[in-house]
């Protein structure tokens, strides 16, 4: 993690605006590894910020779109690409030193939206994203640099068969997952080839 971190830095004493995706799978370990660098490039004089791409997705009634199938649904209806960019990712990406916003962020719990201060304030600040599909077209060329977590599919399975409890019992999840977020998953590594193409694969 320190060699990872180190290699961010060294990225940010280059470019004073900077954005690292976190990308992988469902179940690869996304979000751990986001909060492990995170720990670590705070040993530093630098400051990371972290959103996470379901901070952004849609309400349900859009997302579980019933006139199409549910993997569609994850892969085409699932997140407000155009808001994180217009609101974020474009702002950064041209160069705005400073950017202090509210944001509509999901809430799980509500289905509906809150609002949270997002601030990138000083040169010192290292944006982070975490999340999965981070190298879509729509998305890709923001970053300055992404890492991709490449874990089997049948140890993703193990892990999201314990964490996933809110879908249901196991046979539930199981359904869900190889009806939803499988096939979509398979669309992504078909058409973005996120292993080939990220600047760093950790396995």
């Amino acid at each position: 993690m320190k060699i990872l971190s180190e290699k961010i830095i060294e990225l940010k004493r280059k470019k004073k605006n900077i954005i690292i995706g976190i990308d992988g799978l469902g179940g690869s370990g996304k979000t751990t590894l986001a909060k492990e660098l995170i720990k670590e490039i705070k040993k530093s004089l630098y400051e990371p910020v972290v959103l996470h791409i379901d901070d952004f997705i849609y309400p349900k009634n859009i997302r579980y779109n019933k006139n199409y199938d549910d993997w569609y649904c994850y892969y085409y209806l699932q997140w407000r690409y155009r808001y994180l960019i217009d609101g974020v990712l474009q702002p950064i990406k041209n160069g705005d030193k400073k950017l202090e916003k509210k944001l509509e962020i999901y809430d799980k719990d509500k289905d509906n939206y809150k609002l949270l201060t997002f601030k990138y304030m000083n040169e010192n600040t290292i944006l982070i994203i975490e999340g999965i599909f981070l190298q879509r077209p729509e998305l890709k060329d923001f970053f300055d640099y992404i890492i991709y977590i490449d874990i089997p599919k049948k140890t993703r399975m193990k892990r999201v068969l314990d964490r996933d409890k809110y879908i249901g019992n196991e046979s539930d999840i199981i359904h869900k997952y190889k009806n939803r977020y499988f096939p979509a998953e398979d669309r992504y590594e078909i058409e973005c080839f996120p292993k080939q193409n990220a600047d760093l694969v950790i396995k």
